[in-house]
């Protein structure tokens, strides 16, 4: 009746009904924490060009270039107990005649737990194509730059949070003939 192999069975789930209740408590700890910050993002060069697009029909399309300033102390109100890592994008937002909403990442990075928090990155070209499908960009007046970022808990739910600052910067009404960026 008390057999070695009842007791272990016993004292195995035990344990995993304390774990499960430890994680649970790790999770609501911080599940409905407020994880915005405050985020400066500066644009010092906007680009455009027209380009061939070899993904589709043989069509040009617009491409742009984009240098900017980023600036943000995440430490304080983000990095908790629970929080293992982050993954922070920028991404752009703009409508088209042929799409209402366009959403295009153009940097990333992941932050570690332990690592320097404070981002001060100035200069910064994009890490990504910012290529439209067609050629919404040109004069397009109302591009919004929006830092936002993943964070990967622990325990728990992966909530995405956008920074409390953006900025909106317009297009040029000219295409660019230069090779370089």
């Amino acid at each position: 009746m008390n057999t070695v192999l009842s007791r272990a069975n016993s004292l195995f789930a035990f344990s995993l009904s304390v774990m499960a209740a430890l994680t649970f408590g790790c999770f609501i700890t911080t599940a409905f924490k407020d994880r915005r910050v405050p985020v400066d993002i500066h644009v010092s060069k906007v680009m455009l060009k027209n380009v061939d697009d070899f993904t589709g029909p043989r069509e040009r399309s617009d491409l742009g270039f984009i240098t900017f300033d980023l600036s943000a102390d995440i430490l304080p109100p983000i990095f908790d107990w629970n929080v293992k890592q982050l993954f922070l994008y920028l991404s752009a937002e703009y409508a088209t005649k042929s799409n209402s909403l366009n959403q295009v990442v153009l940097w990333d990075k992941i932050v570690l737990r332990g690592e320097n928090t404070k981002l001060n990155l100035r200069d910064m070209k994009s890490k990504y194509f910012f290529f439209d499908d067609g050629n919404g960009l040109r004069a397009n007046r109302n591009v919004t730059l929006t830092l936002s970022w993943n964070v990967v808990p622990n325990a728990g739910i992966l909530p995405l949070v956008a920074g409390s600052g953006h900025v909106s910067i317009p297009f040029p009404e000219t295409y660019e003939t230069t090779k370089s960026y």
